[in-house]
């Protein structure tokens, strides 16, 4: 037999928050946790509690991974939000129900506006007024907004009495922090997610072949497109525009549309395809923006997630094309 010799301050260095190097699905760990998290949650086919327990935990290091200590965030509007939308479905009256909205609302886009805009409008506020204004070290966790838009979906859906909350607070965690869409998106509705939690665990050769497909589509976009023309391209012409000519300029900005492109759309595909393989079904997140023939057209196809929680949630409730 030969030794097994672990570098344990090696291990706790990988396997902790390095803000240098956070956690995303193109990255070396991910794999290697990825391959690990799918014996156990095999292994745990049968049982569902345990199961949407494991997951939740997993997802919760991976966040952990991704924005260090911020992963509280999380928790704060997985409570607050729970709890909230359990006391608006046993409230009476239109005005209370509107003030416990009104609070999930509050709760969420202030975290939001405070990691993502104290600054802009800081700034703003000081020039209107003649003054200076010096930025705040405000770290942004990543993937606020799409967590805090998720968990809107929900609260909104229950108070609109489109779905009844849930009883389970384990549920409604694993709903908001599973992990193949919580840095990144898709933003996944509630009620298109919550019906799928306690089903028997059942992964189709068809779903496991999409899944695959996507995620080294995914990967293909992201890791070898997107970064390799960033950093070997678009940013080179972005940081000296004048080194170079107005064709390569312009060739620039191409490849700017194309990095952005393949960097969102292949960290969704790897998203839809990661969970397709843990036998769950999200929507299509991109459809060809760049084929659009029209402003509209692309706005219904890029980051569709997106623009239909915007127009579902935001410009409906703000009456429409009234």
């Amino acid at each position: 037999m030969f030794p097994i010799d672990i570098d344990l301050s090696r291990l706790k260095e990988v396997l902790t928050y390095d803000p240098q190097a956070p956690m995303i699905f193109s990255s070396g760990i991910f794999l290697w946790l990825f391959a690990a998290f799918m014996v156990v949650y095999a292994l745990l086919q049968r049982k569902y509690t345990a199961r949407i327990l494991f997951v939740t935990l997993f997802s919760y290091y991976f966040y952990y991974k991704s924005s260090g200590t911020y992963f509280f965030l999380l928790a704060i509007v997985t409570v607050a939000d729970f709890f909230l939308a359990q006391l608006m479905d046993r409230a009476e009256g239109y005005w209370k129900r509107k003030g416990l909205v009104a609070l999930s609302l509050s709760i969420n886009l202030g975290l939001l506006v405070y990691f993502k805009y104290t600054n802009f409008l800081g700034g703003v506020i000081a020039s209107l007024m003649g003054g200076e204004f010096t930025a705040l070290d405000i770290f942004l966790p990543v993937g606020i907004s799409f967590f805090t838009f998720q968990s809107l979906s929900y609260t909104i859906d229950v108070y609109r009495k489109d779905i009844k909350p849930l009883t389970n607070l384990l549920d409604y965690a694993f709903y908001v922090s599973f992990f193949p869409q919580l840095v990144a998106g898709p933003i996944v509705r509630a009620r298109d997610f919550i019906p799928q939690i306690r089903k028997p665990l059942f992964v189709s050769q068809e779903m496991f072949g999409r899944g695959i497909f996507l995620i080294v589509s995914g990967l293909f976009k992201k890791a070898i497109i997107s970064d390799y023309i960033s950093i070997n391209f678009v940013e080179r012409i972005f940081d000296n525009p004048t080194l170079y000519s107005g064709v390569e300029n312009l060739m620039g900005i191409y490849g700017y549309a194309l990095q952005i492109y393949c960097d969102f759309s292949g960290y969704s595909d790897m998203a839809i395809g990661i969970a397709l393989l843990l036998g769950f079904h999200f929507n299509l997140n991109f459809n060809s923006p760049y084929k659009s023939a029209s402003i509209t057209e692309f706005w219904r196809r890029w980051h569709i997630s997106l623009s239909s929680w915007l127009k579902d949630y935001l410009y409906i409730s703000l009456g429409g094309n009234r």
